[in-house]
């Protein structure tokens, strides 16, 4: 049985991602983890390693408000408002997937909108 809990793995990651620990983000990496959003799709560990890296130097800041989740059995979607150098702001649910050794396989970004 876990010790934690998915919903506590993706909360980590998503500080880790906020915190641009590139060391944090990656040991949650499966080996065969795919990441997909609207601009990318990438499959395995090394792929989405550069990817991530690849976000973290584009930006100066990243902070992510977690709006809401919701858990099932090896997934959490989470909803987002992330804010890019304090100034861009992004919805977006993050659809995470992990195996049984608690590590990522899969995320699925789905870029949306604020209520207005």
């Amino acid at each position: 049985m876990k010790s934690i809990s998915n919903k506590e793995l993706c909360l980590s990651y998503l500080s880790k991602y906020a915190n641009k620990d590139i060391k944090g983000v990656v040991e949650l990496f499966a080996d065969d983890i795919k990441l997909r959003d609207w601009k990318i799709n990438v499959v395995g560990k090394k792929n989405a390693l550069k990817e991530t890296l690849k976000n973290f130097e584009a930006v100066d800041s990243i902070e992510i408000e977690v709006l809401s989740t919701h858990e099932s059995e090896n997934t959490v979607a989470a909803e987002l408002k992330i804010t890019i150098n304090k100034i861009e702001e992004l919805y977006v649910v993050d659809v995470i997937t992990f195996n049984v050794d608690s590590q990522i396989t899969s995320i699925r970004a789905y870029l949306g909108r604020d209520e207005d």
